[in-house]
């Protein structure tokens, strides 16, 4: 059963048992899931660029936008109107299952991983997340990585509190930390 399936059939039953929902839409769901890598720091090297859209084009399946900065800081050396990084939304079933690939090959094999902490999800209910390296994606290649560079993650849920959202990643089987979970 895939990640999709799995929240509709077992996850919206339990969400509604525990939270007291009433129906099905006002139990949290995931909205989207963003991607973004920085390039500011390596703006002198044009290849950097290319290497970290190829890498998004990868893991997500669908084009990168560049993102340009609004101002200019004189103390990063930061023009206005510099492409200073790249991002990519997924919604759809794109969404769910790179979610799927996330959970089942990608986090166990990072480095040193002992699960998720429950502080990564904010007072929203959205979870971000960042990994050190892009070559814990299976799409990624070690042997054919010129340079290694970091990436961003951020989940957008409909969940009103962290412990609506955190049951809600639970639930699918996110790997979280045996916690106690403490609301800011």
């Amino acid at each position: 059963m895939n990640l999709k399936e799995q929240y509709q059939k077992e996850v919206m039953k339990k969400m509604k048992d525990q939270f007291g929902y009433g129906n099905n839409l006002a139990v949290p769901k995931i909205l989207k899931v963003s991607l973004n890598v920085g390039i500011g720091r390596s703006k002198d090297d044009p290849k950097a660029g290319e290497t970290a859209e190829n890498t998004l084009k990868r893991i997500s399946g669908q084009a990168p936008v560049y993102t340009i900065a609004k101002k200019s800081i004189s103390a990063f050396k930061v023009r206005e109107g510099m492409k200073v990084g790249l991002k990519v939304t997924l919604r759809g079933q794109r969404m769910w299952d790179f979610l799927e690939k996330l959970v089942k090959i990608t986090l166990p094999r990072v480095r040193d991983f002992r699960g998720l902490d429950p502080k990564i999800i904010d007072k929203t209910g959205n979870l971000s997340l960042g990994f050190k390296e892009h070559i814990v994606f299976p799409e990624i290649e070690s042997d054919e990585v010129e340079r290694i560079h970091g990436l961003e993650l951020s989940i957008s849920t409909t969940a009103k509190t962290p412990a609506e959202s955190l049951a809600l990643f639970k639930n699918l089987g996110f790997p979280f930390q045996d916690k106690p979970f403490k609301e800011k």
